[in-house]
């Protein structure tokens, strides 16, 4: 009889994922104890204390990450081999956790709404039933999210780090199961919010499924979950296998179904129209980046080899997914349904830097490299656009119909300056963030030889310009409708969180040079 061997775990390495997870399992603890009356304060700055933490163990992590001769981090494989703990992963980590930070402040924001936040006080209280009106009337908050946001916040960090197909799986579901149920927790419009929930629920399953079922055929394979030897077999492999393609196709569809790109594309205006908007400003931010980091990890580590045989997919999905997004978002009404065909828009200008040069070469710049950097520039100029979406308000609360935004730049010229500059950054305008992100993956595939697809790129992203442009030209040029547009005043959160995103897409269009040369220095996966 063999003994049994307890597993090694460098708990040191995995500081940060420990660190999100505890002070989750310690919001939940406070949500069963702590009087209504506290739960508020103490469960928002003890969100904001438990990420910065992560952030400062991440920091550590990352200088202590050895380096290989030509200067970047190499990292280990931990926890038996199922995490990564290398440069993208420690990148991606302190990527999340700063705009979550910042999606934190959005959550706990109350002085726009009356005195409470935008979540409902009783999930389960039926929309226009009284057991709503009491919730209403008492003042009650639902606080739930804060320890519901930290497990998603874990679960993507886990994400973007595993080096095995089941831990993979295992953090899809713990990061997606509570942005299902933080998407239905609006407090006004509760019905469009449910709707919003059940949606991306249903498709969500269907999505897991699909990436449950490649698992188990590469599995099939491979006979092995682990990415290094997925990538043995690939790479020892006589021909194509249709076993092997058809579980990367399938994982595909999962992956891709989080980031929104078409046609896995259906659930995102949707979803982003009814959930509450600081949990629109966080999942369109936050999930974007975990779903790229594991997007990259799996096909750059495990289906390398394979490349060739994927590379068209990719081709074809980038595509289609930029003609989607900038074609369709031409014809939306609502703010925040365009917002949303924009980040599908982004999702396709990623995956034309996906397919670029996997190495360095002298100067060039590496695919993971350039989508790296777009990730974090997309990231801050997202989360400050959303942030200024909450500003505009109509009796009902928060108004997001294009045509109660016009004469915006009358009313409030210092919000509508700053919401121009997100939409010239998201159009990709020189000196700002989006335009050196742009020309990073842009410049990554054309010198990979994807020159084809960058000249598609650059054509839809003229598209895309319009309808950026349409917005401006409302705020400023156009009559407003009644009374016209009501801005908020913000309390000192959102007010930070627009002021962050303000800066950080000048500064990385002006000075993209430090976060870009991070980006080069987070070198290439461990396998």
């Amino acid at each position: 009889m063999s003994e049994f061997q307890t597993p090694s775990i460098d708990y040191a390495a995995v500081s940060p994922l420990l660190i999100v997870f505890g002070f989750a399992l310690l919001g939940v603890i406070v949500e069963a104890f702590a009087p209504r009356r506290v739960r508020y304060a103490v469960q928002s700055v003890l969100t904001l204390v438990g990420l910065a933490a992560a952030f400062a163990a991440t920091v550590w992590v990352a200088t202590d990450l050895t380096e290989r001769a030509d200067g970047a981090a190499y990292g280990s494989l931990v926890a038996e081999g199922a995490i990564a703990v290398d440069g993208p992963s420690v990148f991606l980590w302190g990527t999340l956790l700063v705009l979550s930070f910042t999606s934190a402040m959005l959550f706990a924001e109350r002085h726009l709404d009356g005195g409470l936040t935008a979540f409902a006080g009783q999930a389960a209280a039926l929309p226009g039933t009284e057991a709503e009106r009491q919730a209403s009337t008492k003042g009650l908050e639902h606080t739930e999210v804060y320890p519901l946001m930290l497990f998603a916040v874990g679960g993507m960090m886990l994400f973007a780090s595993a080096n095995d197909l089941l831990t993979m799986f295992v953090a899809l579901e713990v990061f997606s199961l509570p942005l299902y149920l933080l998407c239905g927790l609006a407090r006004r419009r509760r019905l469009l919010s449910q709707e919003a929930a059940m949606k991306y629920f249903l498709l969500g399953a269907f999505s897991s499924g699909f990436f449950l079922y490649g698992i188990a055929l590469t599995y099939g394979y491979a006979g092995t979950t682990s990415l290094a030897g997925i990538a043995e077999a690939v790479d020892g492999r006589i021909g194509a296998d249709a076993l092997l393609l058809a579980g990367i196709g399938l994982m595909a569809v999962g992956l891709l179904f989080k980031v929104g790109a078409a046609p896995f594309h259906a659930w995102t205006p949707d979803v982003y129209q009814g959930a509450p908007t600081a949990v629109t400003a966080f999942m369109a931010a936050c999930t974007k980046i975990a779903a790229f980091g594991a997007l990259l990890r799996l096909f750059y580590v495990a289906f390398g080899a394979a490349e060739s045989d994927w590379t068209p997919m990719i081709w074809i999905v980038a595509i289609l997914t930029m003609a989607v997004g900038s074609v369709l978002a031409l014809a939306q009404s609502d703010i925040k349904r365009m917002l949303a065909y924009s980040s599908i828009a982004h999702a396709g200008f990623l995956l034309v830097g996906f397919v670029g040069l996997h190495q360095t070469n002298g100067n060039d710049i590496s695919s993971l490299q350039a989508v790296l950097f777009y990730l974090v520039t997309y990231g801050f100029m997202t989360v400050g656009a959303f942030g200024i979406v909450t500003l505009v308000r109509d009796a009902g609360g928060e108004t997001n119909d294009l045509s109660r935004w016009a004469g915006l730049g009358k009313e409030s010229p210092l919000v509508a300056g700053a919401f121009t500059f997100f939409l010239l950054a998201m159009a990709g305008i020189p000196l700002t963030s989006g335009f050196t992100g742009k020309w990073a993956v842009f410049t990554s595939a054309a010198q990979g030889g994807a020159w084809p697809l960058v000249v598609v790129a650059v054509v839809l992203s003229a598209v895309a310009a319009f309808f950026y442009v349409r917005v401006i030209v409302l705020m400023y040029f156009s009559d407003p409708v009644g009374a016209g547009p009501s801005v908020a005043t913000p309390s000192v959160l959102t007010a930070t969180v627009i002021g962050v995103g303000l800066a950080a897409t000048v500064l990385l269009g002006i000075v993209p040079g430090p976060v870009l040369d991070l980006a080069g220095q987070a070198g290439a996966f461990v396998r």
